[in-house]
């Protein structure tokens, strides 16, 4: 456990939720809801705290629920740090949003049946992401009912420590040893023999499940107060890619080689072979449904600029070991969520769902 996952798994987020005007019964309306929301977590295992609150005010009928940040409807199976890092360019302390009990927006967002749609969305997540690391998802499939409640209840807690304790015997892979020679390496120790140099002689491979959630925009900004809002899912393009780690003597790749080898439609002069380092992920389990929808894009752009690169709350340096940010930052579904913003003078794009 390093420093960095712990303060992962404490983040949180507060939360100031109001009901939707229009299901409002009485007078005067209720406050609104203050919930500090783990960042790890989803937003429907909020409904146990949020419907209490709002019971004596609502509308006779079944209850569907939803949230929604300024007219938007939030994708339930996004985690909600990923959500508030992507929607709130300038971070809004408390996130105002708006829950809804009726009109369940099903054009746009999939059907949620709360807590056990949630933890079917994950588990579906971490065998994709087993998949992507080791070729397979046996170790995912065959987990003990015990470990997978454990599990689960892990991530309901935010418990790394019970976390680790489960997910270890999946053998999804550790980079602290990647990142530590890496990190450490440096041009003279490049020119060491291998018996004098503090990095293991073999070359090691990891591949690395990444979701990226790119927007692109046209003018310049300076603050982020004045980038343009996120409005529309049209406007987000949801990309699977695996990330391909080679570990050589004196070399490591950085998160901002990282972009450029996940983007390579807006990085086509990038230094790194794209065919070597990322590819599409297209994989579907048979019977399930993928839970962020890939897709991949056809764009042809010039002098795209990188101008925002967040994860988990943090924009790191560009130059940062991508292996760090992996190690440290992934989610506990073993998937690195990335969100990023490109502003790109002239852009011709089009994107196809996988």
């Amino acid at each position: 456990m390093t420093g960095a996952q712990k303060y992962v798994w404490e983040g949180s987020i507060p939360l100031q939720i109001h009901l939707h005007e229009s299901e409002v019964t009485t007078l005067p309306p209720p406050p609104p809801a203050l919930i500090m929301a783990p960042r790890v977590g989803y937003l429907p295992l909020l409904i146990s705290l949020v419907k209490p609150h709002f019971s004596s005010a609502l509308p006779p009928g079944v209850d569907t629920i939803w949230f929604e940040y300024k007219g938007l409807p939030l994708k339930w199976y996004v985690p909600t740090g990923v959500l508030f890092d992507l929607l709130c360019m300038e971070p809004e302390r408390p996130w105002n949003l708006t829950v809804h009990f009726r009109g369940y927006p099903s054009n746009i967002l999939l059907p949620c049946e709360g807590e056990d749609s949630v933890k079917w969305s994950f588990i579906n997540s971490l065998k994709e992401a087993a998949y992507i690391i080791n070729g397979n998802c046996k170790n995912v499939m065959n987990m003990s009912q015990p470990d997978q409640v454990e599990l689960w209840r892990s991530v309901l807690k935010c418990n790394l420590e019970s976390y680790q304790r489960v997910s270890s015997k999946l053998k999804l892979g550790n980079f602290e040893d990647y990142y530590m020679g890496s990190f450490n390496s440096s041009p003279e120790k490049s020119q060491q023999s291998a018996g004098e140099t503090d990095m293991p002689a073999e070359v090691k491979i990891g591949r690395i499940p990444v979701r990226l959630y790119l927007w692109t925009v046209r003018e310049d900004f300076d603050d982020f107060e004045d980038a343009p809002q996120i409005d529309s899912w049209d406007k987000v393009s949801y990309i699977n890619r695996p990330v391909e780690i080679h570990k050589e003597e004196g070399k490591y790749l950085s998160l901002h080689d990282a972009v450029k080898i996940l983007l390579p439609e807006f990085f086509p002069g990038s230094t790194f072979s794209n065919e070597e380092y990322a590819s599409s992920s297209k994989r579907n389990f048979e019977g399930e449904e993928n839970s962020c929808e890939p897709v991949l894009l056809s764009c042809k752009a010039e002098n795209a600029e990188i101008k925002l690169v967040r994860i988990q709350g943090i924009e790191p340096k560009l130059q940062i070991p991508f292996s760090w940010v992996v190690q440290n930052l992934m989610n506990p579904e073993h998937f690195l969520h990335m969100c990023v913003c490109l502003r790109i003078p002239q852009v011709s794009c089009s994107s196809s769902t996988i």
